[in-house]
């Protein structure tokens, strides 16, 4: 009775603690239906409320001998539809105007436990490197990547230390939310410290410390903004990796232009070439200055034989004017104009400026065999009385001939050129051996330009196209000196220069042998050398006095004055027909 009796009491307990349970059960089965759905539901959530970020960066750093340090960087990085993503490591900064410091990242590879993107691949681009870690498809949700690679230059030696500084974490495109770091050392840290923020920021990280055994850095930082680096710093014994900074010269234009073994040489070589060409150069124009020292003598006397005059070796007037300067000028075809004129070949006609209301001349033929002319006279005489359509014509005016002659001008010049190589007088054409070395040397320029400019962009070695430069500038320019003459030609200079003198004296001895007309006429034949020499405003006068000597001579038997003209008015007339004349025959045809 007693035990049944107790058994009856106990079922109320019974029944309460089952009820108990019972309940228990519900809410717990509740609860964990609760918390199931709760889990589905929060990575949507997630992907809504937090784009691309790295939730975690985690890295450990181990020095070894060479200065070698591999990195290990374990990074949970959240995907929002993307395939991979880049970070950047600063591999460069400048030292000096022409030094970098160089930090080298080798051997870098990945992998993912949890399919992550694990093709990984870098590009340089000026101070930095871009490391990026791709995979074949688009990513959403928590990825854990296991990023390695080892950096060479980030270890100092600095006294009785070695100073490892790098900036192991940073450089991403999104924030980061914790980063962490740790240095093994292989020897006892004698010191750590970090930064956080930009490349070169001094404001410190969360924390950093060593541990108990002092072989360890511990680094940490909440919370990075995307850019920002985490910089970690650790002071090691002295030789402890024997690692050193790299350097490298840094091309600019500053050390592309330096000296050295290369542009040293080439310099050297251009004073050689210089030098060179100033010694061939002393060698031709030394040989005429002899010649014409010890032959000047010879032609400064009086080139009179009784009443004929004869120039120097029977030099013509355009002659002279090319052996002495090398060139075949326009005034030496002016100087030939005149020369054919006094010689009888043609009649120059001043016209009446008050009746025409213009200043002009008429080149009149004169029936005169050519037996005697020189080709070049020849060519020039043809072209003078020679319409534009190919006809013969008795007389031109100057005024006509403006414009149409300039063609003509170049053909008489060649010829002139030709004339004294078969003088004698020079090797080649002179003007054939400027244009050589000026084209040969312009050539020269042109590829140093272009030398020096590639050289600039990829070497050190720039200043020896800047040599190459100078070489073929001093080549241009001295080409115009290289024509020498022959020995027959400086002798004949010589003569020429002596010839020179005496003509601007402007005056010979008076004498009865010389009759006014004579004189006139010696005078006349004198002109054309007169206007090679420049000396017509002098030589002129003196034609002029020898008129107002010789009774009612009011013309010259080849200069024509209009009505109430004489010889007192040939200077003026003379310098004005010479400077005409001029720009005639070399003025081209406008568009």
């Amino acid at each position: 009775m007693s035990a049944l009796a107790a058994m009856f009491r106990l079922r109320p307990v019974v029944a309460v603690l089952s009820g108990a349970l019972s309940a228990t059960a519900v809410l717990s089965a509740s609860t964990c239906v609760s918390a199931s759905a709760a889990d589905q539901a929060q990575p949507a959530r997630e992907r809504l409320a937090a784009p691309e970020r790295v939730l975690k960066d985690e890295a450990v750093l181990t020095t070894g001998k060479g200065g070698v340090t591999r990195v290990k960087e374990t990074i949970v990085y959240r995907f929002d539809g993307g395939k991979g993503f880049d970070r950047t490591f600063p591999t460069r900064s400048h030292e000096s105007l022409t030094e970098d410091r160089v930090y080298k990242i080798e051997n870098l590879r990945a992998s993912s436990p949890d399919g992550g993107p694990t093709k990984v691949g870098s590009s340089g681009k000026d101070t930095t490197t871009t490391v990026s870690v791709t995979g074949g498809q688009k990513l959403t949700g928590n990825r854990t990547i296991v990023l390695e690679y080892d950096v060479r230059g980030a270890i100092t030696p600095m006294g009785a230390a070695e100073e490892l500084r790098w900036p192991v974490i940073g450089g991403w495109k999104v924030p980061v939310d914790e980063a962490r770091a740790i240095v093994d050392g292989g020897a006892t840290i004698r010191n750590v410290n970090c930064f956080t923020g930009p490349i070169g920021s001094t404001i410190g990280c969360t924390q950093y410390y060593t541990n108990h055994t002092h072989t360890q850095g511990v680094y940490a930082q909440q919370g990075m903004l995307p850019g920002e680096y985490l910089t970690v710093v650790a002071g090691l014994p002295a030789g402890t990796t024997g690692g050193r900074a790299i350097y490298e010269r840094r091309h600019t234009i500053a050390t592309a232009f330096s000296v050295n073994a290369v542009t040293g040489g080439a310099l050297i070589g251009l004073l050689v070439l210089l030098g060179g060409g100033l010694a061939a150069l002393y060698m031709a124009r030394g040989r005429d200055a002899r010649v014409v020292v010890k032959k000047a003598a010879e032609g400064d006397h009086a080139p009179l034989a009784g009443a004929e005059f004869e120039p120097p070796d029977g030099v013509r007037p355009g002659q002279i004017g090319t052996l002495i300067d090398e060139q075949a000028d326009v005034i030496d075809v002016t100087a030939t104009i005149v020369d054919l004129a006094v010689r009888g070949y043609l009649l120059i006609e001043e016209e009446d400026r008050a009746r025409s209301g213009r200043l002009d001349w008429t080149l009149r033929r004169l029936d005169r065999p050519q037996v005697d002319l020189l080709p070049y006279e020849r060519i020039l005489l043809d072209a003078l009385l020679t319409a534009p359509d190919g006809t013969g014509r008795d007389a031109v005016k100057l005024s006509q001939l403006g414009g149409t002659f300039a063609t003509k001008l170049a053909q008489v010049r060649s010829a002139m050129y030709d004339d004294v190589v078969k003088q004698g007088w020079f090797a080649r054409r002179p003007d054939t051996v400027r244009s050589r070395w000026t084209v040969a040397g312009i050539l020269i320029t042109l590829l140093g330009v272009a030398g020096t400019v590639a050289l600039a962009l990829t070497t050190e070695w720039a200043l020896a196209g800047l040599a190459v430069i100078i070489a073929g500038a001093a080549l241009a320019y001295g080409g115009q000196y290289m024509p020498a003459k022959t020995a027959r030609g400086a002798t004949v200079l010589a003569h020429t220069i002596g010839f020179r003198a005496f003509l601007e004296r402007g005056a010979i001895p008076d004498g009865d042998a010389v009759a006014s007309q004579q004189r006139i006429a010696l005078f006349s034949r004198f002109l054309p050398y007169a206007v090679v020499f420049d000396a017509v405003p002098k030589w002129a006068e003196t034609v002029k006095d020898a008129g107002e000597r010789a009774e009612g001579a009011d013309n010259l038997y080849w200069y024509e004055g209009p009505a109430e003209w004489d010889l007192s008015k040939f200077a003026e007339s003379m310098r004005t027909f010479t400077l005409a004349t001029s720009g005639s025959i070399s003025q081209s045809r406008g568009l």
